[in-house]
């Protein structure tokens, strides 16, 4: 599987900007997606979480200002970022999870972006 980010920018304090995730390869395995930050001097942290299902789950400081979607016939998934903060600037990656199941066990697999930038400043 491999991820390709876009969408990432300069945006301004209460601007708006979507991501963008194009997968390819073999996409008919991936079970959940989700995009993920770091920002300067943090640690990598969950924004938000789908499911292959369309199950969603967003970090405490996220929700009501971030949508996560996902369109399968596109193969691409989405972050929607509403109401921007200058805390919300840092790197985002998407990220899928492969799972395999075998007869000894579950196998699981995690596939990352290279991740793009966005900042939020005036």
């Amino acid at each position: 599987v491999q991820l390709v980010e876009s969408g990432g920018g300069l945006v301004q304090p209460g601007g708006s900007v979507r991501l963008s995730c194009a997968a390819s390869g073999r996409v008919s395995d991936i079970s959940s997606m989700g995009w993920y930050r770091r920002a300067p001097g943090k640690e990598r942290e969950v924004v938000a979480t789908i499911t292959d299902g369309g199950t969603t789950n967003y970090a405490d400081a996220v929700k009501g200002r971030f949508t996560i979607s996902r369109d399968n016939a596109k193969n691409t998934l989405y972050l929607q970022m509403n109401s921007l903060k200058p805390e919300d600037a840092a790197i985002y990656y998407c990220h899928a999870l492969v799972v395999v199941f075998t007869i000894e066990r579950r196998n699981e697999f995690n596939y990352w972006g290279q991740g793009t930038q966005v900042t939020v400043a005036s």
